[in-house]
């Protein structure tokens, strides 16, 4: 959403938001960018007679209205969104991988490679990703790394609020000498590794004991997080948020900021910690090493190393200013590098790129985007 919004203002590009599915929690949001209709071409597989009808529906709309980009999203966009821009001969096509390990099967992941070959180029989100694809033998030569941009503005609070007043806003418990540590990742995956954090946070109880541990995701792993938490002592200072609308107030008032996962891409929550000022202790995996510097803006550890995760968060809540200056070193390198503007910039060069090969043969008259989301 975030991109579809920048490549809207941006006025380069006349954006078309497409999608399997148009109900979701983001459906507000796409809707208040502004783009007119969200196409919605749902799918209920690959193999039945409705696919075709979709993968039909979708060609003939990208030839009406002559598409100059097609660039999607996930495995199952990319497999649909790539067939139907290579039926209608789009000019740039344009697929995207975001994991280095995900959940696909080997007909799965056969099927997503298939359609990076009718692509004309394949964006990763971090250079680990870029390197996973060539080992699957996905050509060097179309793989291009963009990182994800943080809109800064994510991260700011509501102006005039205190501790309390986002403690309260946040149904968390007053108490001015709790040091909060926060991990924002979904429920839902094992992957993410909730457990790590937990027995990590049962060791830093422990250590510091006016610790607070906060959960904010939500899914269908809750019940059993809770269970862990009771087992390991701390269900009285780890507290569930759910699904967190209030992301900047609640980094705000964190004192550190985890990150457990066994797999990733690019992490988004990493770019919102370092955005928002806050140290961070990372698994290393995925993209985490191209955005956290060790030592300097956080710690790396390995993955499922509790010990040496809470040995990590033990050190940044006994140095408080240590913390803080990790933080702000943080937040430079989030403006440096991974902003808005540059995820736009490289972006936009991309499609130039793409479109200007096939300009010699035919040029669209008006250059058009569609995303792909599920």
């Amino acid at each position: 959403m975030q991109l579809v919004r920048l490549l809207h203002e941006s006025g380069r590009y006349r954006v078309h938001l497409a999608c399997l599915n148009n109900r979701g929690v983001l459906r507000d949001e796409a809707e208040r960018i502004g783009l007119g209709e969200i196409f919605e071409y749902p799918l209920k597989s690959f193999y039945d007679r409705n696919f075709f009808k979709q993968l039909g529906r979708c060609v003939r709309f990208l030839k009406e209205n002559e598409i100059g980009v097609v660039h999607t999203h996930d495995f199952y966009t990319n497999i649909f969104g790539m067939t139907a821009a290579w039926l209608g001969r789009v000019p740039a096509r344009i697929a995207s991988k975001r994991e280095t390990e995900g959940f696909l099967g080997p007909t799965q992941k056969r099927a997503e490679r298939y359609s990076y070959k009718m692509a004309h180029s394949v964006i990763t989100n971090a250079d680990a990703v870029r390197r996973q694809l060539i080992k699957e033998s996905v050509r060097a030569e179309n793989l291009v790394t963009v990182y994800n941009g943080l809109d800064m503005k994510r991260v700011v609070p509501q102006l005039g609020l205190d501790r309390d007043a986002m403690l309260a806003m946040l149904n968390l418990p007053h108490a001015p000498e709790r040091r909060i540590v926060t991990i924002v990742a979904n429920v839902q995956h094992a992957v993410k590794d909730h457990g790590t954090f937990l027995r990590a946070a049962a060791r830093v109880h422990r250590a510091v004991p006016e610790a607070a541990f906060v959960i904010a995701g939500e899914g269908g792993l809750m019940n059993e997080l809770r269970a862990l938490a009771a087992e390991l002592g701390i269900q009285g200072d780890t507290f569930f948020t759910g699904r967190c609308q209030r992301i900047a107030e609640l980094l705000s008032i964190s004192s550190v900021c985890v990150l457990s996962s066994k797999a990733e891409g690019f992490s988004n929550a990493i770019l919102e910690y370092m955005a928002a000022a806050r140290p961070v202790v990372v698994t290393d995996v995925g993209g985490a090493s191209e955005a956290v510097i060790e030592g300097e803006t956080g710690f790396l550890v390995r993955a499922g190393d509790d010990e040496n995760m809470a040995a990590r968060i033990i050190d940044l809540l006994r140095d408080s200013q240590r913390a803080h200056v990790m933080g702000l070193r943080g937040r430079s390198i989030i403006e440096e590098r991974f902003s808005c503007e540059v995820q736009l910039e490289h972006t936009e060069d991309l499609y130039e790129r793409l479109l200007s090969g096939s300009r010699a043969a035919a040029t669209p008259k008006v250059v058009d985007v569609v995303r792909e989301s599920a």
